[in-house]
């Protein structure tokens, strides 16, 4: 992707799974940030609203190896899901996607973070409501941190979203991995109500979108 202008489109996968018409946005730096990826695998973490959702998409993306629901962002070390559900542990619900950057590089799933929830609702994704669905960037190294920076302020230059993105961009510091049943959630219950109504258009919609990047 290097020396490549890379297209953020306006379009966005909201918390209740709609699409948000809107125009291409080209970001043109006057230097783009390098990418380092080069270790055989790679991690990258984002909270963008509930992540039986996020999971749901990241794991239909090519070059993506595993991808981890958890928790990044608080305190308190091993929280479980209902301290983190009463949004006073400073916690966000996450997803920690391992990827192999040889397929598919950072910059490519922070595309598909961008446009796959609403980065401009504070603290809530839909109906999906408390700090702990934010959006949020945990980077992992100065290369992840710069990307993020310039993607977050192309997007703002072009006033894509009518109200200011909140997402935060912020070091990453622990995840911790949430409970088995959390796992695969939209791939282990297609017919909860949940998966039915919000996951289920969200997915395919993503697919459309992203129809040329999904493992075969």
């Amino acid at each position: 992707m290097n020396g490549r202008v890379v297209l953020l489109l306006a379009v966005g996968l909201m918390g209740v799974g709609t699409f948000v018409a809107g125009r291409a946005v080209a970001a043109k730096p006057k230097e783009k940030p390098a990418m380092t990826d080069s270790k055989a695998t790679a991690v990258a973490t984002f909270g963008s609203g509930c992540f039986w959702c996020t999971e749901a998409v990241f794991t239909e993306l090519k070059g993506v190896t595993a991808v981890e629901s958890g928790f990044s962002g608080g305190t308190k070390p091993n929280p479980s899901y209902e301290e983190v559900c009463s949004g006073d542990t400073g916690y966000a619900e996450v997803i920690q996607v391992h990827y192999d950057p040889a397929q598919v590089k950072y910059e490519e799933l922070l595309e598909v973070f961008w446009k796959t929830h609403d980065p401009t609702t504070l603290n809530a994704q839909g109906n999906d409501v408390g700090t702990q669905y934010r959006s949020v960037i945990f980077w992992h190294d100065e290369a992840q941190h710069k990307l993020a920076v310039h993607y977050k302020k192309a997007l703002e230059a072009e006033h894509v979203w009518p109200k200011p993105i909140v997402t935060e961009i912020v070091p990453f510091k622990a995840f911790y991995k949430a409970d088995e049943h959390h796992q695969d959630y939209y791939k282990n219950n297609p017919h909860a109500g949940y998966c039915l109504f919000v996951i289920r258009p969200k997915v395919d919609k993503f697919r459309k979108v992203f129809k040329d990047k999904l493992k075969p």
